[in-house]
C-alpha cells in the first residue's frame, strides 16, 4: 500500500521546470528503458508511446491532493483508444501482467489514479493527438471526440464524447448546437470518463440525477484488453458496474451523454440566462428544511419539464467570519460583504442556500422573477440577506475557474487538499451537525469551501456500482480545504475525528469520493453491493490490473 508522503520540492521542480521537455506524442522512445515492465513490451508498436522519462514520471506521481506520490514505470500516452487496448491486452496476456491506471485531469486527491512499478495512461494525450493530426491537416473543424448527434428511435439528442475530454469543451460544443447536458459538476476542467467512474454531482442533481444517471452508452476497455460497446441493453453488467465503479473493470473510452434545450432569451441581444440567488441562515435547521422544500418542488411537465421549476439548488457553510467569496465563485459584492460581516450568528456559523433558474425562450424578465417568487415563498430565510444576480450559462456553469486563476496566480492552487467527501442519511443530519458546531467551529481549521447540500434518492439507479444511503432524501457534505505543504496533517486529523464522531454516533455515512484502506472497510462501504462488484471484476479484470490507487484489491 502507497505511504501518504508529503512531495518534495525537487519533485515540484521537476513538474514545472522539466514538463515542458516531454516528447511529443508520438515519437521515438528515446529515454533508457525500465526494467520494471517486461522487456518484450519494447517490440509493440505502443512502446514509442511509452515514456520513462523524469518529467514524465513526476507528473504521474502527482495529484490534486499533493498528499499521496507514487511513482509508475512509464507512461503511455497514447494517440488511439487501440494503443491504450494494446496496452491492458498486453498485460492481461503476460506472465506477470502489471498494473495500470488512467490519467485525467489528476484531480484526485488521494492517489487513486497512481500506480507503483507499473503504467499511468494520460488520456489527455488522445485529446492532443487529435489536435496535432487535424491541424497537420489544415483541418480547422471542431474537434471531432466531442459529436452533438441525434437518436431518431429515440427522439433525443446525445453528445458522443471522448471520455478524456474536459466537460467545459463538452459545454462549449454543444451551446453550438443550442443544447447542453443537464447534469454537472462544480467544477468543469475535468474529464468525462473521470467523473463517471465517481457519480459527478453538482447542484443539478436533486433534479437530473448524477452525471452518471445520464449516459446512454459507453465504450470500455476492459481489464482484459477487450473494447466492449455497452448500454442499459447492451452489456448491460458491464454499463452499470463502470458507472460509479472507480475504475475497477476498466478505462471508459467513450460516452453518450443526454443532452436538453440550454438556456436561452427571447432577444439574442440579452445574454444573461440564469437566474442566481442566494439566501443566509443563521439557524441549521430552517437551512436544512428550506432546502428539502426545494427539491420536492416538481418541475416534470413532460416535454416542458426544462422550462419550469428550479434548475439548481446547493447549500453552504461560511465559518468564524469567514470572507463569503471563496475560490469557488466570488458571488457577493463588495457591499453585500459588508452587510454579511455585521452578521452575529450562533456559534459564528452562516448558513446559505443558491438556486438557479433558467430563462427559456418565452421567459422574460417579470416572468421569471414571479415563477421564482413562489417557489420560494414561505423560506425562513433571514430578512434582507437574499441576494440575487443575472449571469450566462456559461458563467454560471464555469463559475470556480475565475477562483482557480486567482490562487494559481498566487501560488495557492497547487497545494495539499485533504478533503472529505460524505454522504448523510436525512434522518442523522442533525445529530451530523455537530461536526460543524463542536470540531469544525471549534478546531477553527475551515480553510475552504463547506458544501451541505441534499438529493433525491429517486433520481440515481441502485444498479450502477455508486453507493449512496438507503433514505429517500440524503446530504453531501465537502469539506474542500486546502494547506499549506506543513500541516495538511491538522486537517487530516480534522478528518479523521469527523468519521470517528460518526462511527461513535451510529450515523450510517457513506464516503463519496472514498478513501479506505483495507478490505474490511471496502467491504462495509458497499454494503450489499459488494458481493456483485467482486462478482463483476472477476468477469472484467480477473487479473485485478486496472486502477489499483484505490486500494480495493490491492
Amino acid at each position: 500500500m502507497a505511504r501518504a508522503t508529503r512531495p518534495s520540492l525537487s519533485c515540484f521542480l521537476i513538474i514545472f521546470v522539466i514538463s515542458p521537455l516531454v516528447p511529443i506524442v508520438g515519437f521515438k522512445q528515446t529515454s533508457p528503458w525500465t526494467d520494471l515492465l517486461p522487456s518484450d513490451l519494447e517490440s509493440l508498436d505502443i512502446a514509442a508511446r511509452l515514456q520513462v522519462d523524469e518529467a514524465s514520471l513526476a507528473m504521474a506521481s502527482t495529484d490534486f491532493g499533493r498528499i499521496v506520490s507514487v511513482i509508475p514505470a512509464a507512461v503511455l500516452y497514447p494517440t488511439s483508444v487501440e494503443d491504450i487496448a494494446s496496452l491492458v491486452k498486453f498485460s492481461y496476456n503476460s506472465p506477470l501482467p502489471f498494473k495500470i491506471s488512467p490519467r485525467g485531469q489528476g484531480h484526485s486527491c488521494r492517489g487513486q489514479a497512481m500506480v507503483e512499478n507499473g503504467v499511468v495512461i494520460d488520456m489527455t494525450s488522445l485529446n492532443r493527438a487529435k489536435y496535432n493530426n487535424n491541424h497537420s491537416n489544415n483541418n480547422s473543424s471542431s474537434n471531432d471526440r466531442i459529436r452533438v448527434l441525434y437518436d431518431g428511435s429515440m427522439g433525443v439528442y446525445f453528445a458522443d464524447v471522448g471520455g478524456e475530454q474536459l466537460w467545459i469543451d463538452v459545454l462549449h460544443a454543444t451551446l453550438e448546437h443550442g443544447l447542453a447536458p443537464v447534469s454537472w459538476t462544480d467544477y468543469l476542467y475535468l474529464t468525462v470518463g473521470g467523473t463517471l467512474s465517481n457519480a459527478g454531482i453538482s447542484g443539478q442533481a436533486f433534479r437530473y440525477g448524477p452525471q452518471i444517471t445520464n449516459v446512454y452508452e459507453l465504450d470500455v476497455v476492459t481489464g482484459k484488453g477487450d473494447l466492449i460497446t455497452c448500454s442499459k441493453k447492451i452489456n448491460p453488467e458491464l454499463f452499470y458496474a463502470v458507472l460509479g465503479g472507480l475504475g475497477q473493470f476498466g478505462i471508459i473510452t467513450r460516452a453518450s451523454i443526454q443532452l436538453h434545450p440550454a438556456p436561452k432569451r427571447v432577444s439574442s441581444i440579452i445574454l444573461h440566462t440564469v437566474k442566481w440567488v442566494r439566501m443566509l441562515y443563521d439557524d441549521f435547521s430552517r437551512f436544512t428544511r428550506d432546502q428539502e422544500h426545494l427539491i420536492s418542488l416538481n418541475g416534470d411537465h413532460g416535454l416542458l419539464g426544462d422550462f419550469y421549476g428550479l434548475h439548481f439548488v446547493e447549500g453552504s457553510l461560511i465559518m468564524n467570519q469567514a470572507n463569503p467569496n471563496n475560490w469557488r465563485s466570488s458571488f457577493f459584492s463588495p457591499s453585500d460583504q459588508v452587510k454579511i460581516a455585521s452578521l452575529r450568528a450562533p456559534g459564528g456559523i452562516i448558513y446559505y442556500i443558491e438556486v438557479a433558474k433558467y430563462y427559456y425562450h418565452d421567459s422574460d424578465n417579470i416572468k421569471i422573477d414571479r415563477e421564482l417568487e413562489d417557489q420560494l415563498q414561505g423560506l425562513k430565510f433571514l430578512g434582507g440577506f437574499r441576494f440575487t444576480k443575472d449571469v450566462t450559462f456559461v458563467e454560471f456553469l464555469n463559475r470556480v475557474r475565475r477562483g482557480e486563476l486567482a490562487l494559481q496566480s498566487k501560488g495557492q492552487w497547487d497545494v495539499p487538499h485533504p478533503w472529505l467527501n460524505l454522504f448523510i442519511p436525512k434522518s442523522q443530519i442533525q445529530k451530523f451537525s455537530h461536526v460543524f458546531t463542536e470540531i469544525i467551529a471549534k478546531n477553527d481549521k475551515a480553510l475552504g469551501t463547506i458544501l451541505f447540500y441534499p438529493f433525491n434518492r429517486n433520481k440515481w439507479d441502485d444498479k450502477m456500482s455508486a453507493v449512496i444511503p438507503a433514505e429517500d432524501v440524503f446530504y453531501t457534505l465537502g469539506l474542500l480545504h486546502s494547506s499549506e505543504f506543513d500541516d495538511w496533517e491538522a486537517l487530516e486529523d480534522q478528518n479523521k475525528q469527523i468519521l470517528k464522531y460518526c462511527d461513535e454516533n451510529g450515523i450510517k455515512i457513506k464516503q463519496y469520493l472514498p478513501n479506505y484502506s483495507t478490505r474490511e472497510e471496502w467491504k462495509s462501504h458497499f454494503g450489499d453491493k459488494w458481493k456483485i462488484f467482486l462478482e463483476t471484476k472477476g468477469l472484467f479484470d480477473p487479473k485485478m490490473i486496472m486502477t489499483p490507487g484505490q486500494r480495493i484489491f490491492h
